[in-house]
């Protein structure tokens, strides 16, 4: 809708963009009511504008606060999904120690290996002694 004003130095033609610069292209119009025309629309330009950048603003923030907040969530996540899996691997290694002692102390009290042989005899004569009583029969009590 805007009108070439002139010729710039590029060949290009240069829009005039002011209300009232169309209007008095047009319209025989009186200067002081051209600058009333043009100093009363900036003036609600001016503060839709402000209001507009306020409104992206706004929305913006909230944006980047529920983007942040995601971020928080996920970062909260994955730390406790370390913990656990630190937990879990700690239970596990335990577990496996256990089963793998009892193996051991299995095929070991199987073994036929003369060193097992005499400490498994040793064990006996330990839980046969532990088997006879302190005092000979018929003897007195201690007072």
């Amino acid at each position: 809708m805007g009108q070439v004003a002139g010729i710039g130095p590029s060949g290009q033609g240069r829009a005039s963009k002011t209300l009232a610069g169309q209007l008095s292209k047009h319209n025989e119009i009186g200067p002081q009511v051209l600058y009333e025309l043009e100093m009363g629309n900036r003036g609600k330009m001016k503060t839709k504008d402000i209001r507009r950048k306020w409104m992206w603003m706004f929305l913006a923030t909230v944006v980047l606060l529920q983007v942040y907040f995601v971020q928080e969530l996920l970062a909260a996540f994955a730390l406790f999904a370390l913990g656990f899996a630190a937990i879990a691997a700690v239970f596990a290694s335990l577990y496996m120690l256990h089963k793998g002692w009892a193996v051991a102390v299995e095929r070991i009290a199987d073994s036929k290996h003369p060193v097992m042989v005499a400490a498994r005899q040793g064990i006996y004569n330990v839980e046969d002694l532990a088997r006879r009583p302190f005092r000979r029969p018929g003897s007195a009590a201690a007072r």
